[in-house]
């Protein structure tokens, strides 16, 4: 009998997997996989300068994969004693046994790398989990968010923000004897400041350690962007040289893993991804590497691969891509450990990219441009074409007028609709100071970059 306790202990959490796989096999599958997912998070919420919510959540989270041949059922359930647990089986095998077959279906992953030569059952990654996450109190908490209220203050904007800290124990086991448990902390602080004159801010840090984020130099960023842009003039549409910060970079990158890294876009036929083809200057090297520190690491995914680090674009040619274990066995490569929770409709994700740094500072960048315009993020971004990269969206929370080497002014929000593949090709300068950043499914670790032109097809009144 497995104990229903609520604690996060791997080998518990293990031993609890590895008994719904057998439940699954005594009802019928063929193949059984179980993702297990205990949860510790807290958050602290301020707005109007105020701290006005702490709330936090333990919990398990149960997603069995319960295979019969070809027809696969999946199921989830928070329940951990013998009766949630056995509804569980039976939901997923009778999913299972409703479902059409999968013709392509190429049959769970087994144990690869380390896993497959050690007796061992459970991968664990010490540095993917820091104590400082792990142990963060409320107090600690409010005394960030406080630092970021007081920077507000200073420069008479209001702050509202929030400063969350998560600590999970992921666990994997299937029938093809893969046995994966690793505790992972991520910690993150955002804050949007705004001003009475119409000016808005935004700064943003995420960390695996929470000890690690400054809240008082996020609330003075934010707060003093909200300050620089009152009062923000209206210029008009066109193709404008521009200065993205990481906050938009971001988004460049959590586009491009999703219409093009994936293997299952480049099988469907919606991936600009061609091996060798340039679609970026040669000032732009992106991997994704699960076992970068600056990053949020994690030693396996959620299938239970071992994580493999990935070359996506080296000097702005096409390197790679990547797979779970259904897209890696039709395109005869195998995993790279970039597998989703099913039932999965995105396929492999890239969930740790980082881009390489450059050598100049962000006054380096702007001071590169004779007339163009300096964005602090984008917001609303939506895809136009996927093969070309084309998205639409809008700037949000700074955006400036920048004349001979220098901002002059602030600027309403602009709606642009870019090729993003256009926008790395055109990337003329890279930063040397790297942000690690919450992303579409993952995190991001990206510079600045300033881009020879980008096309704005609308003004806004704000």
């Amino acid at each position: 009998m497995v104990s229903a306790s609520n604690d996060g202990d791997p080998r518990e959490l293990l031993a609890l997997a590895e008994d719904v796989v057998a439940r699954a096999a005594r009802a019928g599958a063929t193949e059984a996989e179980v993702l297990l997912t205990a949860t510790d998070s807290a958050l602290t919420r301020f707005a109007n300068s105020e701290i006005h919510q702490n709330v936090a959540e333990t919990g398990t989270s149960l997603n069995l994969r319960f295979v019969i041949g070809k027809r696969i059922g999946v199921a989830s359930s928070g329940r951990r004693d013998a009766e949630g647990l056995a509804r569980l089986v039976e939901t997923a095998g009778a999913i299972a046994r409703s479902a059409e077959e999968l013709e392509q279906w190429s049959g769970l992953p087994g144990p690869t790398g380390a896993q497959a030569a050690s007796s061992a059952a459970v991968t664990r990654r010490r540095s993917a989990r820091a104590i400082g996450t792990a142990e963060a109190t409320p107090e600690f908490r409010a005394d960030g968010a406080r630092a970021v209220i007081a920077a507000a203050d200073v420069e008479g904007v209001t702050a509202y923000g929030s400063f969350a800290t998560t600590e999970d124990t992921v666990v994997v086991a299937n029938s093809r004897g893969i046995r994966a448990a690793e505790t992972r902390t991520n910690a993150q602080l955002l804050t949007v400041s705004m001003s009475p004159d119409g000016g808005t801010g935004y700064a943003e840090a995420v960390a695996m350690d929470a000890t690690a984020i400054d809240a008082g130099a996020i609330g003075r960023e934010a707060a003093a962007k909200a300050r620089a842009t009152d009062r923000a003039q209206v210029i008009e549409p066109g193709d404008y040289p521009v200065v993205l910060e990481p906050y938009a970079v971001v988004d460049i990158m959590d586009m491009l893993g999703y219409l093009g890294f994936s293997g299952l876009a480049v099988e469907e036929g919606r991936s600009f991804y061609e091996r060798g083809k340039r679609i970026g200057s040669d000032l732009i090297t992106v991997v994704d590497d699960a076992a970068d520190p600056a990053g949020l690491p994690m030693a396996f995914d959620y299938e239970g691969v071992e994580k493999r680090p990935v070359t996506l674009i080296d000097a702005g040619l096409c390197v790679d891509v990547v797979h779970d274990a259904q897209s890696g066995a039709r395109a005869g490569v195998g995993s790279t450990g970039h597998g989703l929770p099913a039932p999965n409709p995105y396929g492999p994700f890239p969930l740790n990219m980082s881009m390489w740094a450059g050598t100049a500072s962000l006054d380096e960048l702007v001071g590169g441009m004779e007339r163009g315009l300096l964005v602090t993020r984008f917001h609303y971004t939506n895809v136009v074409h996927p093969k070309l990269a084309i998205i639409t969206g809008m700037t949000r929370d700074g955006t400036f007028l920048v004349e001979g080497g220098r901002v002059v002014a602030p600027v309403r929000n602009l709606r642009f609709t870019q090729s993003y593949l256009d926008a790395l090709a055109g990337v003329e300068a890279v930063g040397r100071d790297r942000r690690t950043l919450r992303g579409f499914l993952g995190a991001a670790v990206v510079p600045a970059v300033r881009i020879a032109s980008w096309t704005f097809t609308g003004a806004t009144e704000h």
